[in-house]
């Protein structure tokens, strides 16, 4: 079965690299780097790395957590840390610096998978969450490489797919990898398409040991003094085409009632910041973008966002946040963000990308579910105009996320056997031909059960 699709990822490779040039002509970060997209590139400063693999900017913040503490914890492995998306990579590079190689995870082609494995030389594969991919699995038991999906996850609505491909990916979960799925229900998911149970565990989402910049809330206060002076602020962040014209619509909402807030749009994509000031300009909305540092005049009711990196401190400045990517089906975005903040969150119904993280924060009264323009101005306007009602959403927001922290230390528990156990022997050969240190296997380097 992993010969037909390693047939079926060869002829769609070109289709790959058709999306990602004409993905280009609008974003030129997609043209950047692509050679790492087939396995070349950077390689580790050391002879063997921790390799940590976010696919997108959501898992990547949620990641930062996790690869803080690895470079406290193993400070003599170089750690690498790979993304998928260009807006993955902005933010790797943002949070982490030249302290970790960020770099594109390569195309799942044993070819390319090859020559990723022989620069970076992982003593440990690290997964967020659920990215499957066959050839990239197999290298890792090829070479004894410990896989481990952290925080992993399949939704309901996915496993029926997996479960139709069960003679692939059961063949690809059975290379000895340690699942640390996020709930009892992600576990039997897993075992139901193949994974081993007893390397199946339950370490809960990271996602909810989010950690903020120290000096995120002295941020929040200086966008505030630039922008709003003494309106209420309230932002739209990580938002998608369509959801710009509704946000505008409850803007129009608040106006008609007399509330007087700065709203803050902040796109998902960098390719939509001139798409969105275009549409501002054209409603003749006066407003400001972020990007052009640029003093706000005193009739400036909207300020666009076209930067990467600064959302958190918009969130850190707002009376009320609504988080994206959810009133349209995307799938939702980051919702811990400004519930670490303590600011009253709103999300619309779709947030399937994160569905049991939105759950919980719905029934610990941490988020409300609007269905349209017409619920998220009507949400807006009585949160802004209600200070007290304003206060309680946010410390719910806050409360819930505290008390759902404690996956980072569950995983890195689970983690630390592993890394331990895949340790190089101090003395002999250092690796075979292939990088997998001699006389090794993958159920060796791996936690107790049967490969």
């Amino acid at each position: 079965m992993r010969f037909v699709y390693i047939v079926i990822a060869y002829l769609l490779t070109p289709v790959w690299c058709a999306v990602m040039l004409w993905r280009g002509i609008r974003d030129r970060s997609y043209w950047r780097a692509l050679d790492e997209r087939f396995g070349f590139g950077p390689g580790a400063a050391g002879p063997e790395s921790l390799w940590v693999h976010a696919v997108s900017v959501g898992e990547v913040q949620a990641a930062a957590s996790l690869v803080n503490a690895l470079r406290r914890l193993y400070p003599e492995l170089p750690l690498v840390f790979s993304t998928v998306t260009p807006t993955g990579a902005v933010r790797a590079r943002a949070l982490f610096g030249d302290a970790v190689l960020v770099r594109y995870v390569p195309y799942d082609l044993p070819g390319s998978v090859r020559r990723f494995f022989d620069r970076i030389r992982p003593r440990v594969a690290i997964i967020l969450e659920t990215e499957i991919w066959p050839n990239l699995y197999n290298e890792c038991g090829r070479r004894g490489v410990p896989l481990v999906l952290a925080s992993a996850r399949i939704s309901p609505r996915s496993v029926g797919r997996y479960r139709r491909l069960v003679g692939l990916f059961g063949e690809t979960l059975s290379h000895g990898i340690v699942i640390a799925a996020q709930s009892d229900g992600d576990a039997a998911r897993f075992r139901s398409i193949g994974a081993n149970p007893r390397r199946t565990h339950v370490t809960g989402n990271i996602k909810f040991d989010i950690e903020l910049p120290a000096d995120i809330r002295v941020r929040g206060a200086a966008l505030r003094r630039r922008y709003a002076r003494d309106k209420l602020v309230w932002v739209a962040g990580s938002t998608h085409a369509g959801e710009e014209d509704a946000v505008l619509a409850a803007r129009e909402h608040l106006r008609s009632r007399g509330v007087d807030a700065l709203l803050v749009i902040a796109p998902r994509h960098p390719a939509r910041f001139d798409e969105v000031a275009a549409s501002l300009r054209a409603r003749g909305v006066p407003f400001v973008r972020h990007a052009r540092s640029e003093p706000a005049p005193e009739d400036t009711e909207v300020v666009l966002v076209d930067t990467l990196g600064d959302l958190v401190a918009f969130y850190a400045a707002a009376d009320v946040a609504f988080v994206g990517g959810s009133l349209v089906p995307v799938g939702g975005h980051n919702l811990l963000e400004p519930a670490a903040l303590g600011v009253a969150t709103l999300s619309g119904p779709h947030v399937f990308n994160a569905e049991d993280v939105a759950a919980r924060l719905v029934d610990e009264h941490a988020v409300r579910i609007v269905k349209d323009d017409a619920e998220l101005g009507l949400a807006v306007c009585e949160l802004l105009s209600d200070q007290s009602a304003r206060h309680s959403a946010g410390e719910a927001a806050r409360r819930a996320v505290e008390r759902n922290r404690g996956a980072l230390e569950r995983l890195l528990a689970l983690l630390a056997p592993v890394i331990e156990e895949a340790k190089p022997p101090a003395t002999g050969p250092a690796a075979t031909g292939d990088g997998a240190p001699a006389g090794s296997a993958s159920a060796s380097r791996l936690p107790s059960g049967p490969a």
